[in-house]
């Protein structure tokens, strides 16, 4: 059975998220956050102490985004993953590793210098500088939206599911700004999915 290592608002939710939108069956491990500091015993299982990290069988995966790659692509077939002989194949792939590369990357400097480091060490202009790296990027979000429902191939996928995260934790962090008209109506139809509940409820 697949095992899924989680923290609550951690990049850990796409993975849950993917996995109760395919209805796979899963062992969900709960952590308190960050586990490198708080569960020592977990860096024997992801030695970079980062969340998550799915097992199945003698597969390992750390990389939010991978993690919905590879459901998509295991258990398929399945209408979240876009196929390599569809027209939005590229834009799909695209969208996946936007998500962290460009998108959370440079959310999680605002998280850890606004938040994380002890109040001597915060940084509020390396947070500003970030934040508005951030918004900058999240312009492609709003701009994909224009005249569409979802992110690529004409229906919810995994995209979908991996480029959320940075609105949800741009609401986390009071970047208000991400919701912007057309990523606004997105994050409302997405998040009203009976799989997202169940991830966040979990």
């Amino acid at each position: 059975m697949i095992k899924l290592y989680h923290c609550e608002g951690a990049r850990s939710l796409r993975a849950v998220w993917a996995l109760e939108e395919m209805g796979l069956d899963y062992e969900l491990v709960k952590m308190p956050f960050p586990p490198r500091v708080f569960q020592k015993d977990y860096k024997a299982v992801n030695p970079l102490g980062t969340v998550p990290a799915l097992i199945d069988g003698d597969a390992m995966l750390t990389e939010s985004a991978g993690i919905c790659h590879y459901l998509g692509e295991k258990y398929g077939p399945t209408p979240l993953a876009v196929s390599s002989d569809e027209a939005d194949f590229a834009a799909y792939i695209n969208w996946l590793y936007r998500s962290d590369a460009t998108l959370t990357f440079p959310q999680t400097l605002v998280l850890r210098y606004s938040q994380f480091e002890p109040e001597e060490r915060r940084q509020p202009q390396v947070v500003e500088d970030y934040r508005k790296w951030f918004l900058a990027r999240w312009r492609s979000v709003e701009d994909g939206l224009a005249n569409r429902d979802y992110l690529c191939a004409d229906r919810f996928t995994m995209a979908d599911i991996s480029v959320s995260f940075a609105l949800f934790l741009a609401k986390a962090l009071g970047i208000d700004e991400a919701f912007t008209p057309n990523a606004a109506k997105w994050w409302d139809r997405i998040t009203a999915r009976e799989a997202y509940k169940r991830a966040v409820a979990l």
